[in-house]
């Protein structure tokens, strides 16, 4: 059957316009949206990433109680007859012609004018007022107002005030302080309640745990940073109580007696003092540990001061060339250099060249641990201190004594000359020869390629004792060390004093 031809043609015309439509319809699809369709979108970049833990929650918390604190002293107004030299008509004044504008003005600017006398009297008649001399920060520690702070911070000061963090402005009293671990406690009289934080049992603080240090920095106010704890006892030479927190959260001038705090909201350090060759955070800043601060700040809000007990020696540590002349198997201890006159110590025998070893039947490993289990002891109580002495330990009890301030401790001044004919201890590469008072022996010369040398004994430096013997004279040395070399030691304990300072040095046997 045939079809006929207007059907075909008809059909070939549909067919042609459908193709048609399919061809616009994807042309205009690629770069558009075809009419009554939604856009089909690519998703947004997401990482599945660990999440930092937040501090927000934690500031929140504790910075209201944390406090700028200002200090102010009095100072004196400059004296009107004092000064520069310029102001009072100094060297070569007198050679100016009477006549001269510069002597004019320096004869009325002093007040040998009427107008010069009535501004001199105006400036003596000024009166002195507390002017801002520092600031640092600082937090609550109780509800009705006691706050921490570094003793440096409030130093010298005579007023004192804090900024809260809602920008209230309270004046405060200094309780107490306590240099040696620079920390001072001020008080808040106010009618309010304060939002106050809690100390940390730091003993569980680890490298590595996170702190939140909120301070003052430069004085802009309640600033926070973090950071982790970097390492644990740490000396920096401030005094024989160093046992810093170091941190490496950012830490300024004006930082100073604020807190770092762990993620539950207590304290774990008082930021005190930073490691900065530039003068700014580098990284490295070092806090005052809880237990040391929680200990000292019930003390001074108690008594106002701090009482250690006192033993009075001079110490240094043994090192293995010390532990090994004396016979002491381990080199752990504090080497007696000098027993203080009128102290604890020289009355129980204490002296130069002994070992304390324990306290209390405590050891002490070092001189910085035995400062430390002395002060903590109270003054007046009487305690057993163990000492090596003469190859053998012994156990001496005394009565501490209390810790003097440091203002009031004393010194020993001697001169000490020699005019004497040198002789030579070869065998430890020094010349010596006996000093005026017939105490000791002074080194007038070193041979530096000895071992003296190496352990920085000096020409001037006078030889007091060798082995815990009195030295009077080169013979003295010579049969300390021959005894020593019989009894199978390879070195000799020498005692040596400096500028009124007193040490200890191992030099081995028979070396020059």
């Amino acid at each position: 059957m045939s079809t006929p031809t207007n059907t075909i043609s008809r059909t070939r015309a549909r067919l042609l316009a459908a193709v048609a439509s399919v061809a616009i319809a994807g042309a205009i699809g690629f770069g558009a949206v075809t009419t009554g369709t939604a856009p089909v979108l690519a998703d947004a970049v997401r990482v599945q990433a660990p999440q930092v833990p937040s501090f927000a929650d934690v500031v929140d918390k504790v910075s209201p109680a944390v406090v700028s604190v200002q200090v102010k002293a009095k100072i004196q107004p400059a004296s009107d007859n004092g000064g520069d030299d310029m102001f009072q008509g100094g060297p070569g004044f007198d050679q100016l012609p009477d006549n001269s504008p510069l002597k004019r003005f320096f004869r009325e600017f002093r007040g040998d004018g009427d107008q010069g006398g009535r501004w001199q009297q105006h400036r003596s008649d000024r009166p002195e007022r507390p002017r801002p001399v520092a600031q640092g920060s600082g937090f609550f520690i109780s509800e009705d107002g006691y706050l921490v702070t570094n003793n440096h911070v409030v130093e010298g000061g005579s007023a004192f005030t804090v900024v809260m963090d809602n920008g209230d402005e309270l004046d405060a009293k200094l309780i107490g302080t306590d240099p040696r671990t620079d920390l001072a406690v001020l008080k808040v009289d106010d009618s309010r309640k304060f939002t106050y934080v809690d100390f940390a049992d730091d003993s569980k603080v680890r490298v590595g745990d996170w702190v939140v240090a909120v301070g003052n920095p430069f004085g802009l106010g309640g600033t926070v940073t973090s950071g982790i704890v970097s390492a644990r006892g740490r000396d920096i030479g401030a005094g024989p109580y160093d046992d810093f927190l170091q941190i490496d959260a950012a830490v300024n001038r004006g930082n100073s007696g604020g807190p770092a705090f762990n993620l539950s909201g207590e304290v774990v350090g008082i930021n005190t003092a930073i490691f900065s060759p530039s003068g700014g955070n580098v990284g490295i800043a070092f806090a005052i540990p809880a237990s040391t601060a929680k200990q000292v700040v019930q003390t001074l809000m108690k008594d106002g001061s701090v009482s250690r007990g006192w033993l009075g020696v001079e110490i240094q540590p043994v090192n293995k060339d010390i532990a090994d002349s004396i016979g002491l198997q381990d080199a752990k201890g504090a080497i007696v250099s000098q027993a203080q006159e009128g102290s604890p110590a020289l009355k129980a025998g204490i002296k130069a060249g002994d070992v304390i070893t324990a306290v209390d039947g405590k050891e002490v490993d070092s001189p910085r641990e035995l400062a430390r289990a002395v002060g903590a002891i109270q003054p007046g109580k009487s305690v057993e201190v163990t000492v090596w002495r003469g190859g053998k330990s012994e156990t001496l009890n005394l009565e501490l004594g209390t810790l003097p301030s440091p203002d009031k401790q004393a010194s020993n001044d001697q001169d000490k000359q020699q005019q004497a004919e040198p002789s030579s201890l070869a065998d430890l590469g020094l010349t010596v020869t006996p000093s005026e008072d017939g105490k000791g022996l002074v080194v007038t010369d070193v041979d530096p390629d000895s071992d003296a040398a190496d352990r920085g004994i000096q020409a001037g430096d006078v030889i007091v004792s060798i082995n815990s013997r009195d030295v009077k004279g080169a013979k003295d040395v010579t049969t300390a060390m021959s005894d020593a070399e019989k009894a199978g030691r390879k070195a000799v304990l020498i005692q040596i004093t400096r500028d009124d300072n007193s040490r200890f040095v191992a030099l081995p046997i028979g070396r020059g």
